[in-house]
């Protein structure tokens, strides 16, 4: 296990514990408040109501917040395929960042490295399949934007701890605005319900661009979305 997790526990768990094999998602966050110890204490009060079962600070260094088999309170109402309150079947990870409303920046690389060493223990350990590596705006969209569009995803994918298509990005490029059909705006529904996604509306196509085209979060199906989302239906 990783030698810099401490120990800071939340009081906001399930009390009845699940088994290992009820694990089968990872649910990134962004903190999305203003500084860091106020994240903390909101995780950690009994009048908040939400927790995490990890959490990565600036510096890098990890907080355990709640024990992996217990059901800790981070995902709230959600959907992904089949299954809805995924804090049942969820390990969520929180990463301390100020997000959209509050000046919304990089995460560092003493973040990332750490979360790269965690994921690489949670994914062996509980067998997660890289397409259940999700953010918190895949399964709930109309709530959420975390982990958002400066997400390193496709550089978690390149070292096998989430999933990415795998086109051409200066190809892609090329399709970008240009506009879709009926029908393939159609196809394009079909596809984001074959990946996970629980609708097609305006917030959850935004959604998937901030997964899988950050460059513009726009909320239009153009032919570059379309192409990322065929590549990643049968992925």
């Amino acid at each position: 296990m990783l030698k810099n997790i401490e120990k800071n526990y939340s009081p906001n768990f399930d009390l009845q514990k699940r088994s290992k094999n009820k694990i089968k998602f990872i649910i990134i966050h962004y903190t999305g408040m203003k500084n860091e110890k106020d994240a903390i204490d909101r995780l950690t009060n009994p009048q908040s109501k939400v927790s995490t079962h990890y959490f990565i600070k600036l510096n890098g260094k990890i907080l355990n917040m709640v024990p992996d088999s217990y059901v800790a309170w981070h995902a709230g109402k959600s959907k992904w395929k089949n299954y809805t309150n995924l804090n049942c079947n969820s390990l969520g990870i929180e990463i301390s960042n100020s997000g959209h409303a509050f000046g919304y920046k990089k995460f560092n690389k003493n973040q990332i490295k750490s979360l790269i060493l965690l994921l690489k223990i949670l994914i062996k350990k509980y067998r997660i399949d890289l397409r259940n590596i999700l953010g918190h705006s895949d399964i709930a969209p109309d709530r959420k934007k975390d982990p958002g569009e400066k997400f390193p995803w496709q550089f978690l994918a390149g070292r096998k701890l989430s999933f990415w298509h795998k086109l051409n990005l200066r190809e892609l490029k090329k399709l970008r605005n240009i506009n879709s059909s009926p029908n393939e705006k159609i196809r394009f529904s079909k596809n984001l319900n074959i990946i996970g996604y629980s609708n097609s509306n305006l917030a959850t196509i935004k959604a998937f661009q901030r997964r899988f085209r950050q460059q513009l979060i726009n909320g239009k199906i153009d032919k570059e979305c379309l192409k990322i989302s065929e590549s990643l239906a049968f992925f």
